[in-house]
């Protein structure tokens, strides 16, 4: 009887289903994988190959600046050349600025909705949810206008200023956890003397460790991802982050096509703090957001 459960029609269609999501989700990883360890000689003539003849991780090494121009091109690159380290200084600069302002200024907003009692609380926080429904691509002509008056064009303010206060998911995905925190912890802690400032540092914060580091993660992913207003805000090299980086590195064709084993070499390096996040914090953050939704 529990073989018969194993292997029923519904679960091997399930799980054939998973599969074959699966292969669709991995097979462009792989394709990036299998490019970068191609020898670029042979970036065409084994393109419909499952793996490369000759693997090699010489294009690791170009893009990293360990090999000079010259030897690149020996190898058979196109001459196109990325300050990589540069820009993934910008970009965990620029990623770790936007989560530790929105982390803090979201957890604070959340809070004082769920807890402090005020006129119009219900209407503020209605429009913060309403938020996640507006396009950001909306709001892209209007920031960009007022940072090139504020003369933030070309720095690393101008990247993070639409970015650093708080997003509506992150406020809503908060503030219904600290729903779920007893009020008799806050009570006790108002007998005593303290303010909602020391209740919140010293109480809440310390009992939010697991949202605060699913906010946190979740924020980290889709700024290391960002592309298009670092792409618009900051032209200049010593600005760029790496998705824009990867962009100028993709334009530059010297000998007339652009240097395609090079570029993912430098994509599979800049995807692999993203993989590695969620194969150690995935199940955490599914949980997490379980929790807070089922609130």
């Amino acid at each position: 009887m529990s073989n018969h459960r194993l292997l029923s029609p519904g679960r091997i269609l399930a799980w054939a289903g998973l599969l074959a999501m699966l292969a669709i989700t991995l097979t462009p990883l792989w394709m990036v994988v299998k490019t970068a360890l191609m020898q670029p000689t042979n970036v065409y003539t084994e393109s419909t190959q499952l793996l490369p003849s000759d693997p090699t991780l010489g294009n690791f090494q170009r893009v990293l600046g360990f090999m000079t121009q010259a030897e690149s091109e020996a190898m058979g690159g196109s001459g196109a050349e990325i300050n990589f380290l540069r820009a993934l200084g910008n970009s965990l600069l620029f990623t770790t600025i936007i989560v530790v302002l929105q982390v803090g200024c979201a957890s604070m907003a959340a809070y004082a909705f769920a807890r402090l009692r005020f006129p119009g609380r219900n209407t503020l926080f209605g429009l913060f949810v309403g938020s996640m429904m507006v396009p950001s691509v909306v709001t892209f002509i209007p920031n960009f206008i007022l940072i090139k008056d504020l003369g933030l064009l070309n720095t690393m303010t101008g990247m993070v200023a639409p970015f650093c206060l708080m997003q509506g998911f992150s406020v809503f995905f908060l503030r219904q956890f600290f729903l779920s925190i007893p009020r008799d912890l806050e009570e006790a802690a108002l007998l005593d003397g303290a303010s909602f400032l020391y209740i919140f540092t010293r109480v809440v914060m310390p009992l939010s460790i697991t949202p605060l580091a699913t906010i946190a993660m979740l924020t980290g992913i889709n700024m290391w991802n960002e592309f298009f207003w670092p792409f618009l805000v900051a032209k200049d090299e010593m600005q760029q982050v790496l998705p824009v980086a990867l962009q100028s590195f993709k334009s530059q064709t010297p000998q007339g096509q652009p240097d395609w084993t090079g570029l993912m070499a430098a994509t599979a390096i800049t995807v692999l703090p993203t993989i590695l996040l969620l194969v150690v914090f995935g199940r955490r953050v599914v949980e997490s957001v379980q929790f807070s939704g089922g609130k």
